[in-house]
């Protein structure tokens, strides 16, 4: 539904307080539901506003709570995964997460789990160093 503009909103309230007409008859007037006038009178009525009103709540995450706890756990742990993370969260502090709230409890605080592929090409050459040696040996 689209927000109607707060002149919008006073006409249809006046429209009706007048007294000599319903609630369906000025609805049709102004091209909207019933509801939408019963419920624009209504909120008159109980605040003496009609400015829209919030849509919904905005939850807060359950690692907020345990902002410094997560936190520390990332960088003492900088290699886990996200499944790593989840079950770390699990064990320490109790909390079941999903690995997406995870992930985004990570972009929120500016915190890359990308691994450093210098360190990923220098492992990646000792293991074929080792594993060409055992070749030789054998």
């Amino acid at each position: 539904m689209s927000r109607y503009s707060l002149d919008f909103r006073k006409k249809i309230v006046e429209a009706y307080e007048k007294g000599d007409t319903s609630i369906r008859k000025v609805a049709k007037r102004f091209l909207v539901s019933p509801d939408t006038v019963r419920r624009l009178v209504k909120q008159y009525r109980l605040t003496g506003d009609l400015s829209p009103r919030k849509c919904g709540t905005k939850k807060k995450s359950i690692l907020s709570k345990h902002e410094e706890a997560v936190i520390d756990i990332v960088e003492a742990h900088p290699d886990l995964t996200l499944w790593q993370y989840s079950e770390k969260l699990r064990d320490k502090l109790g909390i079941n997460v999903s690995t997406t709230m995870i992930d985004r409890f990570l972009k929120q605080h500016d915190i890359s789990l990308k691994k450093n592929i210098q360190e990923r090409k220098s492992s990646n050459r000792r293991s074929t160093e080792s594993a060409s040696r055992l070749l030789v040996k054998n």
